[in-house]
């Protein structure tokens, strides 16, 4: 919309004006979104524990938090905006897998973190302004736990820290529960060092061959942090102790976000950690529970590299839109059908649009921001391209304009095919052999997918993810045939 910031809530978008309106899940009601400071807008969600590829739940609130962001960076400005996304690169899944792989933990997290990244990319999501890793802010999870221990709002058991629910007042406030439903829902850990059982960790000693640090409060033993202060610690660094907003998925709200807010007012002495927060709803496959055991557990990857779906790969565009279909509140049911709808609507706007240009920083039509300042209203905004998409097969030039540049700035035509090949050409002229290299490189990877040998695939995308290299899978709209493009994203 424009590169200087809003004074405030009330924007204008093409004239009109308008207020961005999201539900808060803090206070329940729907409420205009006022940021602490128009020209430094903050955001914090939660990412990944990088111990595998990302499943189709995990890409849900990418996507939400995805077009959150796109938004405000077009009311405040890119510069303006700042969207933190955390990786968890110490968790006790990593451990087991590497040890069940005999690899190193950092093996383990750096080859997940470049999977996620690459199968992310292909949904189109941007990338975050920063993505803080906990590795790297284990000094800052100490210093937050000491000034707990010392505020009396923690206390040292048996080489563990625990934060002490009690002394929160208005703990459950954001998931809406007594302490007594609480404990009657979760699955706490028993341990004889708690003073309750709702008490949770801030630091653990290491078992062997585990991560460990010198840990905090005098405790000897080395050892390393729990989960929830991992959060609190890298959004209080880099957003500040009250920042504008907090998402992520339903699951999160308890115990994680609960403990987030625990912990980060006690320590900083505020009333809030986040002005603001949203919440994604669950996701099923095909009307049922995702479940391993079910056989409907579906990562992103296998969408966009294997037949585990309807029998072939899908252009990340088609799951994108299949993520948008439902409103991010609602429950959303995954489902073959609705994959297939998407592409076949991907393949009809890119034939309406075919030579028009666009790009993600487009100014988006009204009609589709409108939508969007509705708490992120995907179906309506989608109900706004098929009117686009109407009126440009009756003709209307203008309307072709703006299913494009609706498209693009939904992140449903991935940086539009025209500035892939541009992108790709660029990088091919900088470098001709790199240009030979990752074009033999493709060519293999076709080759060991049509013999089904999805292991020497992945290796070959993961090889050239590493190096920068992003490959996206789709359909030439010209041609109607599946090809591979690459963008060097470096």
């Amino acid at each position: 919309m424009t590169n200087a910031p809003a004074s405030a809530s009330l924007a204008t978008w093409d004239g009109v004006p308008m207020d961005l309106v999201i539900y808060n899940t803090l206070t329940r009601v729907k409420e205009a979104f006022t940021p602490i400071d128009p020209v430094n807008v903050r955001m914090y969600v939660c990412g990944p524990t990088v111990y595998d590829y990302a499943h189709i739940g995990n890409a849900r609130p990418v996507v939400v938090f995805d077009l959150l962001f796109r938004l405000l960076r077009h009311f405040y400005g890119a510069d303006y905006v700042t969207y933190a996304r955390n990786i968890t690169d110490v968790d006790d899944k990593i451990n087991a897998r590497a040890e069940v792989e005999k690899r190193t933990i950092r093996e383990v997290t750096e080859t997940t973190a470049s999977q996620y990244h690459s199968d992310m990319a292909a949904l189109s999501a941007l990338l975050p302004t920063m993505e803080p890793r906990a590795t790297e802010h284990i000094n800052d999870m100490k210093a937050m736990i000491e000034n707990l221990v010392a505020k009396g709002f923690a206390y040292v058991a048996e080489g563990h820290v625990l934060f002490e629910v009690g002394k929160m007042p208005g703990y459950g406030k954001l998931s809406g529960r007594s302490l007594e439903d609480m404990v009657a829902g979760a699955r706490v850990e028993v341990a004889p060092y708690k003073r309750d059982a709702m008490d949770f960790v801030l630091w653990k000693p290491s078992k062997p061959g585990e991560p460990s640090w010198p840990s905090p409060c005098g405790i000897v033993e080395d050892g390393r942090p729990g989960w929830h202060i991992e959060c609190s610690a890298m959004a209080g660094k880099h957003l500040g102790e009250v920042f504008d907003i907090h998402g992520g998925g339903i699951d999160l709200t308890f115990p994680h976000h609960e403990n987030e807010i625990a912990q980060s007012c006690c320590a900083h002495g505020t009333q809030k950690m986040a002005n603001y927060w949203l919440h994604n709803g669950f996701l099923q496959v095909e009307g049922e529970k995702v479940s391993k055991s079910l056989g409907n557990f579906i990562t992103v990857h296998e969408l966009l590299e294997s037949d585990k779906v309807g029998g072939r790969t899908w252009p990340g565009a088609a799951v994108r839109l299949t993520l948008m279909s439902a409103h991010y509140r609602q429950p959303l049911d995954f489902t073959q059908k609705g994959l297939e709808e998407s592409e076949k609507l991907i393949e009809r706007w890119a034939k309406l649009i075919d030579g028009v240009e666009t790009s993600s920083d487009a100014e988006p039509p009204v009609e589709v921001v409108e939508a969007l300042c509705e708490d992120l209203n995907t179906p309506r905004a989608i109900a706004a391209l098929h009117g686009f998409a109407r009126a440009a097969r009756s003709g209307d030039i203008g309307a072709v304009q703006k299913l494009a540049d609706a498209a693009a700035f939904l992140g449903l035509m991935p940086e539009s095919w025209q500035d892939v090949e541009a992108q790709t050409a660029e990088a091919a002229t900088a470098d001709p052999e790199l240009a030979v290299r990752v074009e033999g490189l493709i060519a293999d990877r076709l080759a060991a997918r049509a013999a089904k040998n999805w292991t020497e695939s992945d290796r070959i995308r993961d090889e050239l993810a590493a190096e920068g290299i992003v490959l996206k899978d789709g359909k030439n709209p010209e041609t109607g045939e599946m090809e591979t493009t690459w963008e060097l994203k470096r």
